[in-house]
């Protein structure tokens, strides 16, 4: 089995090499509700906890990934997120959209996730032209997760 997708090799002499993903910052109304929905919806850790001005800020973790967080910020009066049900209506917006887990099986998280009350957005769909399967879903305020699934191709 080969992945449909080959990543160009690594830039080691660029002067950004030393970049790498750490986390997404996602606005939350509501601090004790949202650590409470990411921790029990999607079995993320919480890392650690600060204030900042009015607001409280948290970092999270998925169950086994220490490289990539998600940071919520919550408090003040933020204002209301666009509430999407179909994606295409969602991808015309500017500015942020969403973020990305790989995970193994988009069919197994998402039927994981229905059994844990948390909104689908669509179906679940192959994009041949990445190589993943994806499928998409918004915490309680509208911010939208994506789930992506890398495709094999089978050798011959």
């Amino acid at each position: 089995m080969k992945t449909v997708v080959n990543t160009p090799a690594l830039n080691s002499s660029s002067k950004f090499a030393d970049m790498k993903g750490s986390h997404v910052a996602v606005r939350v109304p509501d601090f004790e509700i949202s650590k409470k929905w990411y921790t029990e919806k999607l079995d993320f850790r919480i890392v650690h906890e600060w204030p900042f001005g009015d607001l409280k800020l948290a970092y999270l973790a998925p169950a086994t990934d220490d490289n990539f967080w998600i940071e919520l910020l919550a408090g003040g009066t933020p204002a209301n997120q666009p509430d999407y049900s179909d994606l295409n209506e969602s991808l015309h917006q500017a500015g942020y959209h969403h973020f990305c887990i790989n995970v193994n099986s988009v069919d197994e998280t998402l039927a994981e996730l229905r059994r844990r009350d948390v909104t689908i957005i669509g179906e679940p769909f192959n994009l041949e032209v990445i190589g993943r399967r994806l499928a998409f879903f918004s915490d309680p305020w509208g911010n939208l997760i994506e789930l992506a699934e890398v495709l094999k191709l089978n050798q011959q």
